[in-house]
């Protein structure tokens, strides 16, 4: 996607603070959270939802796409379902005797996939292509996807039985992993009360369209990133890479995500460069499921990890 000199550059803001304001009016949303979902939107990445179950993972999904005026769907994954349940599959219409291709619910803007990670290992590598190249090939036939085109997947850290965990190569595809948490004792009051009569998420009304979403895309992807700035980056993901607690550091895929996803950033508060800040609030949420932890050491110490290579990376 390229720049365009005629943008707005307040577009992105706009956007940002629009979708922000209607999804909570719906949720309680904390600041972070809502900030990175709308990070991996406008830097055309996607977001795994993390955490345990009724703390409104599937109700955040939903609030961002009825938000934007694009297409939905929903995929609920089981271990049962095929590649092709989410991909599309080729039918034979018996009328004109040729086989058409009937697309899956992958074909939308926003695609919800619930639980992904219930799915068998063999229909979460379905999703690797569409992830990564925006595309799928069925029958050697290859069709583009919606764009933009996000997915917000969930999944239950604390249930195993009847799951497959996620594959390294999965998880990168994921530029951004988000925990919810539980809400504090008066949000969580206040939602009693907001939702005791019906779902406030099923009535939201969107707020933008298509083409304000993609110009401000493009307004995140203009927005400048210096050499110094690059360089921190980069030096933020060789620290991990000699942390002693992981088998493998941040990749330079990572840093390459971290970087964007900064522009995303520095977008949404209206700026046109991107700032140390950028970098160091995003980076837990971008890099700490991409490491891989050595043997003996606990997933806790993820945070501590990133944290560790914030501290000890100067700013330059």
């Amino acid at each position: 996607m390229e720049a365009n000199a005629d943008l707005d550059p307040g577009a992105a803001r706009s956007v940002g603070a629009a979708l922000t304001e209607n999804v909570r009016s719906a949720l309680k949303v904390g600041d972070d959270v809502l900030r990175d979902l709308l990070v991996a939107l406008l830097a055309e990445g996607h977001v795994l939802i993390e955490d345990h179950p009724g703390v409104g993972k599937t109700a955040l999904a939903r609030a961002l796409a009825r938000s934007i005026q694009a297409e939905f769907s929903r995929v609920q994954c089981t271990a049962d379902m095929l590649p092709a349940d989410v991909t599309g599959t080729m039918i034979f219409n018996q009328r004109e005797s040729v086989f058409e291709f009937h697309p899956g619910p992958i074909f939308a803007n926003v695609v919800l996939v619930d639980e992904i990670n219930r799915a068998s290992p063999k229909t979460q590598s379905g999703l690797l292509e569409s992830m990564q190249e925006r595309r799928v090939t069925v029958d050697q036939q290859t069709h583009e996807l919606a764009r933009p085109f996000l997915i917000v997947a969930t999944q239950n850290p604390a249930e195993y039985a009847g799951t497959y965990p996620l594959p390294e190569a999965q998880l990168d595809r994921f530029m951004i992993r988000v925990e919810l948490g539980y809400p504090g004792a008066d949000e969580e009051a206040e939602m009693l009360a907001g939702h005791a009569a019906g779902d406030l998420v099923a009535v939201l009304e969107p707020v933008c369209d298509l083409d304000d979403v993609r110009r401000a895309q493009l307004v995140a992807a203009a927005v400048h990133g210096s050499e110094d700035l690059r360089r921190y980056v980069v030096a933020l993901a060789e620290a991990t890479r000699r942390d002693q607690r992981l088998e493998l550091g941040a990749s330079p895929r990572a840093a390459l995500m971290l970087f964007r996803a900064a522009k995303a950033a520095a977008a949404l508060t209206g700026r046109d460069h991107v700032l140390p800040d950028d970098v160091q609030a995003l980076a837990p949420a971008v890099l700490s499921h991409r490491l891989l932890l050595a043997p003996g050491v606990p997933e806790s110490e993820r945070a501590a990890i990133v944290a560790d290579a914030v501290e000890s990376v100067p700013a330059l």
